[in-house]
């Protein structure tokens, strides 16, 4: 159910640290320097410190056969400010503002990466293209075209390259799944993912704003243009413009999409139907993607429905709280024949009966991080940790993202009806509700809805109406010096 067979992996642990000329090209060819096993001690850097960094940081002040002996981050602040807690916990790393140098370095045996989405790819597979070894937070990629280049970085250059779900370490999880493979529950129906999640408006900015001065901007954009700055946090705010970030349903939402596309058995190739709709309602600010979502995927027989909620339960008051469905505000709720399982982003979840009496509950964790490095010493990994199950997991939410940038406002009963799936309709009208409850009116002005976009079998391309539109958003444009390759 799990896909938990452990995968051989190619020991080129050392290349070479080829010269980069300038940056004029990010992937030139590697040479193998050695040999061998790795080295009892795995040497790690932290890219991009900020947020969800820190977390990097201190995991690899504590895991077991692995040192943090470097800080890369383009914000020289941010970087000084990692640096000293390093030293303050009685560690000692050399620091980088660009990350092309510290991956020359021949004294790194590894990477994890944190920074915006953007360049997560960029980075991951440059690393690889060094010998580096890989952990990179999710969405493993900004777009689809990426995610497949990074699965193929992987294969070529014979690395771990592990994505940042963290579920499919975790205990909880493994064992629940192992138990409804033994048919404890029937079969599954449909698999729910939920994003209800508190997003205040990021503001509006009256003009372009200069990007901190200890940030270099350029390194920043990497990929993308370095367009001007129109967002008031120059920091995490990122996530909901179109260039850097992929808005909830990219950030919170491939945790959940994971487990879904776990509960159906890992399929490795992308539904054969993808429809979403939402808006970015209520908050008239600098932010570009949805808030309030929905996605359906028609995977057969068991498809995909994923919630985005972004405003709070009423009145937008963040004080009143945010909605739950059947318990979860930020979790998965797997529909079976005999009951449900559920659980939210932590390392617990319960099995249900359908009266909602409690069959079932599972608790335990490990370490996501520790999980990357025994791979790395062991030269094995579980295929669910690896990176193509990370890029698959990730470009659910890109196809869902796809869908609704197509789309145009109608009127709900139109939306209703493209929801032709009984689950999805019902996910519409409690959307609706939602959106009045914080005093919107939808009756009268209705909300986006995009195509039902088809995919085509055994490729990760759109096929049928609407393919051409929809197959020029599976890959982002890319600035001179920062193509991405494998």
């Amino acid at each position: 159910m799990d896909r938990l067979f452990e995968k051989p992996m190619k020991r080129r642990h050392f290349l070479s640290a080829s010269a980069l000329a300038g940056t004029a090209s990010l992937l030139l060819p590697s040479r193998a320097r050695a040999q061998g096993s790795v080295p009892s001690e795995l040497r790690v850097a932290v890219i991009g410190l900020n947020g969800r960094g820190g977390n990097h940081v201190e995991e690899m002040l504590k895991a077991k056969g692995a040192r943090l002996v470097a800080l890369c981050d383009c914000d020289s602040a941010v970087l000084a400010k990692a640096k000293d807690k390093v030293e303050k916990a009685g560690g000692k790393v050399a620091t980088f503002t660009d990350f092309r140098k510290l991956l020359e370095s021949r004294d790194i045996d590894a990477v994890t990466i944190a920074t915006p989405n953007h360049t997560h790819c960029l980075i991951a597979t440059t690393a690889a293209a060094h010998g580096k070894h890989v952990y990179v937070e999710k969405p493993v990629s900004h777009n689809v075209w990426e995610g497949r280049i990074l699965a193929e970085a992987q294969k070529k250059h014979g690395v771990i390259i592990q994505h940042g779900f963290q579920r499919r370490s975790e205990t909880a999880w493994i064992e629940a799944f192992d138990w409804l493979a033994e048919g404890h529950l029937g079969k599954l129906k449909l698999a729910r993912g939920l994003c209800y999640k508190p997003r205040p408006s990021i503001g509006k900015v009256a003009g372009p704003q200069q990007p901190p001065s200890s940030v270099d901007y350029d390194l920043w954009c990497g990929p993308r243009e370095t367009a001007p700055v129109l967002r008031e946090k120059f920091h995490y705010d990122w996530h909901w413009q179109f260039p850097y970030g992929n808005g909830d349903l990219g950030n919170q939402g491939p945790h959940q999409l994971d487990v879904c596309r776990w509960a159906l058995g890992d399929p490795m190739e992308l539904p054969p139907t993808v429809i979403s709709c939402g808006d970015r309602f209520a908050h008239k600010d600098d932010g570009q993607w949805a808030n309030t979502q929905i996605v359906f995927l028609g995977y057969d027989p068991v498809p995909i429905l994923f919630e985005v909620r972004g405003l709070p339960s009423k009145n937008l008051d963040y004080k009143s709280g945010m909605d739950r469905y059947h318990g979860q505000d930020i979790g998965n709720v797997l529909e079976y024949e005999g009951g449900v399982l559920t659980g939210g982003h932590s390392a617990d979840c319960k099995a249900y009966d359908k009266d909602g009496k409690e069959v079932k509950a599972f608790k335990g964790g490990k370490s996501h991080f520790q999980t990357w490095i025994d791979s790395v010493h062991s030269g094995k990994q579980p295929a669910r940790c690896g990176a193509e199950n990370g890029h698959v997991s990730s470009a659910l939410a890109h196809i869902g993202n796809i869908s609704w940038r197509l789309g145009e406002v109608k009127p709900v009963s139109a939306i209703r009806e493209a929801f032709s799936n009984d689950a999805a309709a019902e996910a519409v009208d409690r959307m609706q509700t939602h959106l009045e409850a914080n005093g919107l009116d939808v009756k009268s002005r209705g909300f986006t809805v995009g195509p039902k976009l088809a995919i085509e079998k055994g490729k990760e391309a759109f096929t049928g109406t609407n393919a051409e539109k929809a197959n020029a958003m599976l890959k982002d444009p890319y600035r001179k010096g920062y193509e991405v390759t494998a």
